[in-house]
Protein backbone atom coordinates (compact mmCIF):
# COMPACT_ATOMS: atom_id res chain seq x y z
CA UNK A 1 0.00 0.00 0.00
CA UNK A 2 0.85 3.44 -0.55
CA UNK A 3 -0.43 6.84 1.30
CA UNK A 4 -0.26 10.07 -0.04
CA UNK A 5 -0.86 12.81 1.83
CA UNK A 6 -1.09 16.52 0.66
CA UNK A 7 -0.27 19.99 1.92
CA UNK A 8 0.11 23.57 1.13
CA UNK A 9 -3.15 24.72 0.23
CA UNK A 10 -4.62 27.55 2.05
CA UNK A 11 -6.98 30.91 1.24
CA UNK A 12 -5.02 33.14 -1.44
CA UNK A 13 -6.06 36.00 -3.58
CA UNK A 14 -6.18 36.36 -7.28
CA UNK A 15 -2.51 36.64 -8.74
CA UNK A 16 -0.92 34.93 -5.45
CA UNK A 17 1.13 31.65 -5.67
CA UNK A 18 0.41 28.90 -3.75
CA UNK A 19 3.28 26.02 -3.36
CA UNK A 20 1.27 21.91 -2.86
CA UNK A 21 3.58 19.19 -1.28
CA UNK A 22 2.22 15.71 -1.47
CA UNK A 23 4.84 13.35 0.18
CA UNK A 24 4.34 9.28 -0.01
CA UNK A 25 5.05 6.78 1.99
CA UNK A 26 4.90 2.82 2.53
CA UNK A 27 5.40 1.06 -0.70
CA UNK A 28 6.92 4.02 -2.71
CA UNK A 29 8.99 1.89 -4.53
CA UNK A 30 5.78 0.46 -6.65
CA UNK A 31 4.64 3.95 -7.85
CA UNK A 32 6.08 5.62 -10.78
CA UNK A 33 3.66 8.20 -12.81
CA UNK A 34 2.41 11.12 -10.38
CA UNK A 35 -0.01 13.40 -11.09
CA UNK A 36 -2.33 16.33 -9.35
CA UNK A 37 -6.27 16.66 -10.08
CA UNK A 38 -8.96 19.08 -8.30
CA UNK A 39 -12.49 19.05 -8.08
CA UNK A 40 -14.45 21.77 -7.29
CA UNK A 41 -18.29 21.86 -5.93
CA UNK A 42 -20.43 20.31 -8.24
CA UNK A 43 -18.03 19.46 -10.68
CA UNK A 44 -16.60 16.41 -11.90
CA UNK A 45 -12.55 15.03 -10.66
CA UNK A 46 -10.27 17.16 -13.37
CA UNK A 47 -6.95 16.27 -14.51
CA UNK A 48 -4.19 19.13 -13.54
CA UNK A 49 -0.55 17.75 -14.09
CA UNK A 50 1.54 14.73 -14.18
CA UNK A 51 4.87 13.89 -13.83
CA UNK A 52 6.94 10.31 -14.76
CA UNK A 53 8.98 8.97 -12.32
CA UNK A 54 12.22 10.45 -13.43
CA UNK A 55 10.60 13.93 -13.21
CA UNK A 56 11.62 14.23 -16.72
CA UNK A 57 8.39 14.02 -18.62
CA UNK A 58 5.32 16.40 -17.70
CA UNK A 59 1.63 17.21 -19.10
CA UNK A 60 -0.53 19.90 -18.13
CA UNK A 61 -3.89 20.53 -18.37
CA UNK A 62 -4.66 23.68 -20.87
CA UNK A 63 -6.08 25.94 -18.02
CA UNK A 64 -3.36 26.00 -15.71
CA UNK A 65 -0.05 25.71 -18.55
CA UNK A 66 2.14 28.49 -18.27
CA UNK A 67 0.85 29.03 -14.14
CA UNK A 68 1.44 25.19 -12.57
CA UNK A 69 4.53 23.57 -12.41
CA UNK A 70 4.42 20.24 -11.26
CA UNK A 71 8.20 18.36 -9.44
CA UNK A 72 9.27 15.66 -7.73
CA UNK A 73 12.11 14.78 -5.51
CA UNK A 74 12.21 11.01 -5.51
CA UNK A 75 14.42 10.64 -2.35
CA UNK A 76 12.21 13.05 -0.30
CA UNK A 77 9.15 10.84 -1.96
CA UNK A 78 7.43 13.86 -2.07
CA UNK A 79 5.99 15.90 -5.09
CA UNK A 80 4.80 19.72 -5.47
CA UNK A 81 2.74 21.73 -7.65
CA UNK A 82 3.86 25.14 -7.79
CA UNK A 83 0.96 27.65 -8.71
CA UNK A 84 1.52 30.99 -9.97
CA UNK A 85 -0.99 33.96 -11.15
CA UNK A 86 -3.63 32.03 -9.28
CA UNK A 87 -7.21 32.96 -10.58
CA UNK A 88 -10.86 32.22 -8.66
CA UNK A 89 -11.09 29.55 -11.14
CA UNK A 90 -8.49 27.16 -9.80
CA UNK A 91 -10.63 27.48 -6.55
CA UNK A 92 -10.79 23.43 -5.56
CA UNK A 93 -9.85 20.84 -3.40
CA UNK A 94 -6.80 19.89 -4.77
CA UNK A 95 -5.64 15.24 -5.09
CA UNK A 96 -2.58 13.65 -5.36
CA UNK A 97 -2.36 10.66 -7.03
CA UNK A 98 0.02 7.69 -7.63
CA UNK A 99 -0.23 4.96 -10.48
CA UNK A 100 1.52 1.73 -10.34
CA UNK A 101 2.38 2.02 -14.00
CA UNK A 102 4.81 4.14 -16.71
CA UNK A 103 3.50 6.85 -18.81
CA UNK A 104 2.20 9.88 -18.44
CA UNK A 105 -1.43 9.36 -17.00
CA UNK A 106 -4.09 11.88 -17.32
CA UNK A 107 -7.27 10.26 -16.52
CA UNK A 108 -7.98 9.55 -12.29
CA UNK A 109 -9.10 5.70 -13.10
CA UNK A 110 -5.52 4.99 -14.67
CA UNK A 111 -4.22 6.08 -10.52
CA UNK A 112 -4.37 3.73 -7.78
CA UNK A 113 -3.74 5.42 -5.15
CA UNK A 114 -5.37 8.89 -3.77
CA UNK A 115 -4.54 11.52 -1.21
CA UNK A 116 -7.22 12.90 0.97
CA UNK A 117 -7.12 16.31 -0.94
CA UNK A 118 -5.97 20.12 0.33
CA UNK A 119 -8.50 22.76 -0.07
CA UNK A 120 -7.75 25.76 -2.29
CA UNK A 121 -8.95 29.12 -2.53
CA UNK A 122 -8.51 31.70 -4.39
CA UNK A 123 -10.62 35.03 -4.16
CA UNK A 124 -10.89 37.69 -6.54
Amino acid sequence: QVQLVESGGGLVQAGDSLRLSCRASGRTSSTNTMGWFRQAPGKEREFVATISRSGGSTSYADSVKGRFTISRDNAENTMYLQMNSLKPEDTAVYYCAAALGVGLRLGPGQYSYWGQGTQVTVSS
